[in-house]
């Protein structure tokens, strides 16, 4: 069932219910008397292929404000306004749809969009943490263009992604998986740091972010809500997700510190620089200046002088170290074997080194792990336990990585 609100932002949900039906989901839409002032019945009518009525008292022999959600598979709710926040929050049911939220026991999905001052009044902020303790997922708003010249948070999400919200909701639910992360903050770093050493050039490494981003969605979609802490990422934010951009190992330990003492759960799926320059240079430095030491020739050709690296900041240690009781934190590795060990033999050491409750550990090279839609791994538990993860999705892997953390709990 997709409920509409009353906001500008039901122009969007059309799309949004095209999108569904093309994937094969009945939708019936059931908007509030405000937004057919937006979008008309025959508009929602036409795309769902079902009647649409805002009223209680259409079709009374067919009891709809029981019917309706007893039917439903999933309750979707786009746009969520503050002012229909308020009545679901309250329990008020003064139309059909607020009456459906009350006799419905599939799961329910909020996508809010308002102004920002709506959004972030101490009332909505309420409401939403009432919601959320009651079960109901409810997401993040995006950040962006509103209403008018205005921008800041209260976006709706774009309609595809709000697409995969329902579909990953729907499977765990059709799977009899429960939303098991529901009242549950979580952190997730995704991305990875770059060190700059001038203006224009970094050291960096091959993370894509693919990762961190699917241990966000999945774990959204399992009814969490998530701070996501993403290093120079170019992919779209996951749906829900609050979003805190970084740049190096210090921008990364700074906001993961500041958010973790707040969470049930830190998983740093982020690749963070071990090293970065002692010195950063203020200008480009010339291919043709560079200095060069003093053991090497002078001219154009002569090499440029070493540069000097120190460690960065170790962020999970840092997190360990400060985390409140009963918070399971989750490490990655990624590895190659050497002549000292094995990928494994690896891993275990720096699970026992950095005292993690659960270490994924990932093999990276020849088309694995970077840059990749699919991985493989094996998570390690600090109580000895193995889990193998053979090459799948992404997705799929972080999933299991939640399993491993709500068995914890």
């Amino acid at each position: 069932m997709l409920g509409v609100g009353g906001g500008i932002a039901a122009y969007k949900v059309a799309h949004l219910l095209r999108l569904l039906t093309e994937s094969g989901l009945d939708v019936r839409v059931v908007p509030t008397r405000s937004a057919l002032e937006f979008v008309g019945a025959a508009t929602w009518a036409a795309l769902s292929g079902h009647p649409v009525t805002a009223e209680v008292w259409d079709d009374v022999h067919q009891v709809p404000h029981v019917r309706v959600g007893r039917e439903a598979d999933l309750v979707l709710v786009a746009p969520a306004t503050a002012d229909l926040l308020a009545r679901a929050a309250n329990g008020l049911a003064d139309d059909l749809l607020t009456n459906t939220l009350l006799t419905t026991r599939a799961p329910v999905v909020f996508a809010p969009a308002m102004h920002t001052e709506m959004w972030e009044h101490p009332a909505t902020v309420d409401n939403v943490a009432t919601l959320r303790r009651r079960g109901a997922l409810v997401l993040e708003p995006g950040v962006g263009r509103l209403t008018g010249a205005d921008s800041g948070t209260g976006r709706l999400p774009e309609p595809d992604e709000l697409a995969q919200v329902v579909h990953r909701v729907l499977a765990r639910s059709a799977a009899g998986l429960a939303c098991d992360l529901t009242g549950k903050r979580v952190l997730v770093s995704a991305g990875g740091t770059r060190e700059p050493i001038d203006p224009v050039r970094f050291l960096g490494n091959r993370s894509s972010g693919r990762q961190g981003y699917a241990l966000a969605a999945t774990a959204i979609a399992r009814g969490a809500e998530v701070v996501l802490v993403s290093a120079n990422v170019s992919l779209p934010d996951p749906t829900g997700a609050k979003v805190v951009r970084v740049g190096t190992a210090d921008e990364m330990a700074q906001a993961v510190l500041e958010h973790s003492p707040d969470v049930n759960a830190v998983v740093m799926a982020a690749a963070v620089a071990d090293f970065r320059p002692s010195q950063y240079v203020g200008t480009k430095i010339k291919r043709s200046a560079a200095p060069a030491p003093a053991s090497a020739s002078s001219g154009p050709g002569a090499p440029p002088a070493p540069i000097e690296l120190v460690r960065t900041v170790d962020v999970l240690a840092d997190v360990l170290s400060a985390r409140p009781a009963g918070q399971i934190v989750v490490g990655f590795a990624a590895e190659t074997g050497d002549a000292t060990g094995s990928v494994l033999q690896h891993g275990r050491s720096k699970l026992a080194a950095k005292g993690c409750d659960l270490l994924v550990v990932n093999e990276v090279g020849d088309g694995r792990g970077f840059e990749s839609t699919d991985n493989a791994a094996v998570v390690l538990g600090a109580d000895g336990s193995t889990t193998d993860v053979p090459l799948t999705t992404k997705e799929a892997l972080a999933d299991v990585v939640w399993d491993c953390v709500v068995a914890r709990w």
